[in-house]
């Protein structure tokens, strides 16, 4: 293939995947994302609770996993609906030119419009670091976004791929959050890098981090990679 017709194809798969991640229910996730967002914002002022970077964190995590809900968990489905799942199992290595280039256009979008929500309390409520904020949020996106893709490849249904997320995130946030020892630890999916223990050496929480996003990345890229041997298995797609 030579440098203009990969370029011609490149172009024309990354326009067709704006569509996807930007078109049918993403607005209204957005929309919604935003809206769970100011009402936070709202009760946390209304309560006169405690501002600081954690809470800006905490108040970011819940929009931040649902921006990755609908372009993740419907886009196979997507796919299938709109016939286009044929065409794509046709494109040699489909799975990294397709899904490999869609998956980075959706974390890309999302950590923007990450930075432009930490802007909007930046402004309203305490003057964080927008991009590092966003940049911490993108470690628990990375891991909820393609274990959702990896789900979605084998239920090949949005709906049936929500309701298993959903589950999954209710799990974890009771189990983690069981007791105090538990919270604080790096096995911990919702880990709030801002939210420094009192009783806890500044050296040591700096080492749970890093061991957090490791955990984070590596759980990551086996969602991923099990998501794409799972699209190697054609004839349950097609």
């Amino acid at each position: 293939m030579g440098l203009k017709n990969y370029i011609v194809l490149t172009t024309s798969v990354v326009r067709y995947n704006l569509k996807i991640i930007f078109a049918g229910k993403f607005f209204w996730f957005l929309l919604a994302a935003f809206g769970f967002f100011a009402f936070f914002m709202f009760q946390q002022v209304w309560n006169r609770s405690e501002i600081n970077e954690g809470s800006i964190y905490n108040l970011l995590l819940f929009p931040c996993l649902l921006l990755i809900f609908y372009p993740v968990v419907f886009g196979i489905q997507n796919d299938e609906d709109n016939r286009i799942l044929e065409i794509i199992f046709g494109i040699p290595n489909y799975r990294y030119k397709v899904w490999g280039v869609r998956m980075l256009m959706i974390y890309v979008a999302n950590y923007f419009i990450l930075v432009l929500f930490a802007y909007v309390a930046r402004i309203l409520l305490y003057p964080v670091n927008v991009f590092e904020m966003a940049a911490q949020l993108i470690f628990p996106m990375l891991f909820f976004g393609n274990l959702a893709f990896m789900f979605s490849t084998i239920t090949k249904s949005g709906n049936g791929t929500a309701v298993i997320m959903i589950i999954i995130g209710l799990l974890f946030f009771i189990f983690m959050n069981a007791n105090r020892q538990m919270s604080y630890s790096y096995w911990n999916v919702f880990l709030n890098p801002f939210s420094i223990p009192n009783d806890i050496h500044p050296l040591i929480w700096q080492n749970t981090i890093l061991k957090s996003r490791l955990f984070l990345i590596i759980g990551s890229i086996v969602w991923l990679m099990a998501g794409f041997l799972n699209l190697q298995k054609r004839e349950r797609f097609v």
